[in-house]
């Protein structure tokens, strides 16, 4: 199982956890107020959203600028007097009244990490208020990266357990926090292996077809600069994950100029583009490759040249796209142990498309692939057209 299977499904598990508890309350609401009216039933969902609101604030970290307002939901969650969050290097993140709580929060969390145990502190000779405190570890991975701390007067045995409950809550979202760190930085490796991929083989033969235009031809040699800046323009910008099918297919129209100019007349490109389709959002550089793919692997090894066919079809919910070639294709033993194997070699781009849509939308995301030894290859692959969570601006 890849690293990004495992992180898609440890946060598929946490997000179905999170989503049956606010179901639950969903049910509970749509029955009437009735079921909400004892006191217990109004503390609980008071908890539930305040850890709620406090749960965006915890996945950058504790020493992140959004942990104190982690602390300020906290301390409503708690019903303390005041709370601090404090990190492995003495970082505080703080909310109640200070009146030197928080170096006294510091002292406190340098104890509790020593003993990597709980622990409540009595009230303090030199202070001028009635507080006691106590501190629970916030432990990752067996190590204690923070430590809670929770002020009161005084510390009751129900404060103690309620510390304790939310160090692991906070320790939960932290983890959580990496995951999404870590999806984010596999995204980006892999694109990064699909720009090296397009960078040495692609590039140096745009570059020798331009060249030999250059005195034939000055006018289409200046064009064909023009579509080379455009393509990888588009292929190294770094504005997100995410694109659109009309952007997509700007970058490959000037990527098939350029491959046009050295195949000659023994390349023939046949496109059928649904309007609709045009504005779907895809995965950054998720077609082109599989363009490119057809041309290299498909194409390039025939004496004769071929067809690539590019569709974009509307299907209801989702888009379909697919890249077809009628060039040398392949084993469909040998493609499915390509696919499966972490080496980088060919069709590195089809593998590496495949991995990031699998792990972007779940098994049925996955390439679907026809070929066989002088048969061709089409490779298909299905985009949701709701895609709430995937943001071009942010990425």
């Amino acid at each position: 199982m890849t690293d990004a299977v495992v992180l898609a499904a440890l946060l598929g598990v946490v997000a179905g956890i999170l989503l049956t508890v606010l179901l639950a309350l969903a049910r509970r609401l749509a029955r009437g107020g009735a079921d909400l009216g004892s006191d217990a039933d109004r503390a609980a969902h008071e908890a539930l959203h305040q850890a709620s609101l406090a749960a965006r604030h915890l996945r950058g970290g504790l020493a992140s600028p959004d942990a104190a307002r982690a602390a300020r939901h906290l301390r409503v969650l708690l019903g303390s007097a005041a709370v601090a969050l404090v990190d492995d290097t003495d970082a505080v993140a703080f909310d109640g009244p200070s009146d030197g709580l928080e170096s006294a929060a510091v002292r406190i969390a340098r104890r509790v990490r020593d003993t990597g145990r709980r622990q409540v502190f009595p009230k303090r000779d030199d202070a001028d208020d009635d507080l006691e405190a106590v501190g629970a570890p916030i432990v990752v991975d067996g190590r204690v990266i923070g430590v809670v701390v929770a002020f009161a007067a005084p510390v009751r045995a129900a404060l103690v357990r309620a510390a304790a409950e939310v160090a692991d809550w906070c320790a939960a979202q932290v983890e959580l926090g990496g995951l999404d760190a870590s999806r984010t930085a596999l995204a980006e490796a892999e694109l990064r292996s699909l720009r090296a991929q397009i960078s040495p083989h692609f590039i140096y033969n745009a570059l020798t077809a331009i060249a030999s235009f250059i005195h034939a031809d000055p006018d289409r040699a200046r064009d064909l600069v023009l579509d080379f800046a455009d393509f990888t323009r588009y292929s190294f910008r770094r504005q997100g994950e995410f694109t659109t099918v009309a952007e997509e297919l700007g970058s490959i129209h000037h990527y098939l100029t350029l491959e046009r100019a050295r195949f000659g007349d023994r390349l023939e490109v046949t496109l059928r583009i649904a309007p609709e389709t045009l504005a779907t959002v895809i995965p950054f550089l998720s077609v082109q490759p599989l363009v490119e793919n057809a041309v290299r692997h498909g194409l390039e090894p025939g004496e004769g040249g071929g067809t690539i066919r590019i569709f974009a079809d509307d299907a209801t919910t989702h888009t379909e796209i697919t890249v077809e070639d009628d060039g040398v294709g392949m084993d469909p033993q040998e493609l499915r142990a390509l696919l499966d194997s972490a080496d980088d070699g060919a069709h590195v781009g089809l593998r590496n498309v495949d991995t990031r849509l699998r792990q972007l939308y779940g098994p049925d995301g996955e390439l679907v692939v026809e070929t066989n030894i002088g048969a061709g290859t089409l490779v298909r692959m299905r985009i949701p057209k709701s895609q709430p969570l995937h943001d071009l601006e942010s990425g």
